[in-house]
């Protein structure tokens, strides 16, 4: 994340930092945030970053990711929120999940319209293309 942050904010970008206490007082905090939020828990934590996203993206990562891209898949759904969800398959890092999820598919596990929610991208900027393009479109 603190790649992210960095070159986000190199290329003129804003990064909104949510982090639970218990991990600031680990010293794992990016405190060159432009603004760092500290919360109670996860729960507090995923809740305002559900909030402030406009979009959803899991980029190559571990636990913690799988948790969030799951959750906030099922949460549009359910239909908890409408905003554009993706999956960054940087030299293939998702490929076997991809998989995965088309045997849940071929199972009836999973429905094709729940796929339909999902974006996958093998670079940044393929993905970012298809989730602002997913975008409501704004009045005016």
């Amino acid at each position: 994340m603190g790649v992210v942050a960095t070159s986000t904010q190199a290329h003129g970008g804003r990064v909104i930092g949510v982090i639970p206490e218990a991990l600031v007082k680990k010293e794992v905090a990016n405190t060159q945030c432009d603004e760092l939020h500290v919360v109670a828990d996860m729960h507090e934590r995923k809740a305002m970053m559900a909030e402030q996203a406009d979009v959803f993206m899991a980029i190559p990562g571990g636990v913690g990711t799988f948790e969030e891209f799951f959750e906030v898949w099922t949460w549009k759904q359910l239909g908890y929120h409408q905003k554009p969800i993706g999956l960054l398959n940087a030299h293939g890092y998702y490929a076997p999940l991809l998989t995965f999820m088309a045997q849940t598919v071929e199972h009836g596990f999973v429905s094709d319209w729940q796929m339909e929610l999902i974006r996958v991208g093998e670079s940044v900027t393929e993905l970012m293309q298809q989730l602002v393009g997913d975008l409501p479109k704004q009045p005016g």
